[in-house]
């Protein structure tokens, strides 16, 4: 079976380019700086397992000819990762059942709270288009073919997620620190795809040192830089990173199998 993990989006929270039109540092007219806000699909043959529903997710589904969706995962509760949500109701109407939804506590009250017409509707022209489910440890798709294991990490005053499947990829799109504790669930990966929002330090996010310090550390066959915000320039940021690691872009394929 054929395992595809697509980059949905790989930009930061404002995007490449901002709405105002802004580039920062990157060149416009290399497509690859062009970013919407980071998700993620996992795909299988007749199945999508969607991770953050970012506010772009219908731009992407359209991009990428995703024309189905099986259930979603969260990462956290920030904007960039959930206000998109509404746009999946298409996926409930095709099917006529409510689609599963995986999140941590924290990041399912605040869907409840925000969005609570997708979970809960007494208007029975609008019934609820999902349905929150416990995440757990370990989650296991398509009789055994497909695990889905998560462990929490910082991001800053916050804790997010870092999903792992079938122990060969990694993705912590948002994060800024990673204890040592939870090496050894990024051990032996094919990809880890992580978070490398600028150069610079930031308080809720890895910068590009301290990623290339941790993947010194963990040595995966490839690392992907995601979550980029314009001061990062995909082909001037290429050309500093070493061998076998390398900047996202929206579209990104890679394969798991």
């Amino acid at each position: 079976m054929k395992l595809t993990f697509i980059i949905l989006g790989s930009g930061s929270s404002l995007g490449v380019p901002r709405i105002d039109g802004n580039f920062g540092n990157c060149n416009p007219k290399n497509k690859k700086n062009y970013r919407t806000r980071c998700s993620a699909v996992l795909s299988a043959k007749n199945f999508k397992l969607l991770i953050d529903t970012s506010p772009d997710v219908r731009q992407q589904f359209l991009q990428n000819k995703i024309k189905d969706l099986d259930c979603i995962f969260y990462t956290h509760q920030h904007a960039d990762q959930t206000h998109g949500i509404n746009d999946l109701r298409l996926f409930y109407l095709k099917k006529r059942n409510q689609i599963p939804v995986f999140a941590n506590k924290s990041t399912s009250k605040y869907l409840l709270n925000t969005f609570k017409y997708c979970f809960k509707s007494k208007n029975k022209f609008y019934p609820p288009i999902m349905k929150l489910k416990n995440l757990k440890k370990k989650h296991i798709f398509l009789n055994n073919r497909i695990i889905i294991r998560s462990f929490e990490v910082a991001h800053g005053s916050i804790n997010s997620l870092c999903y792992t499947i079938n122990n060969k990829l990694a993705y912590a799109s948002d994060v800024s620190f990673i204890d040592k504790k939870n090496y050894s669930n990024i051990d032996n990966l094919k990809y880890l795809v992580i978070d490398c929002l600028r150069e610079e330090p930031h308080p809720s996010h890895y910068n590009l040192e301290k990623i290339l310090n941790l993947v010194e550390q963990i040595r995966p066959k490839y690392t992907i830089l995601t979550n980029l915000n314009s001061s990062l320039d995909y082909y001037k940021l290429k050309k500093k990173l070493p061998k076998f690691v390398f900047p996202a872009y929206d579209g990104m394929k890679l394969t798991i199998n």
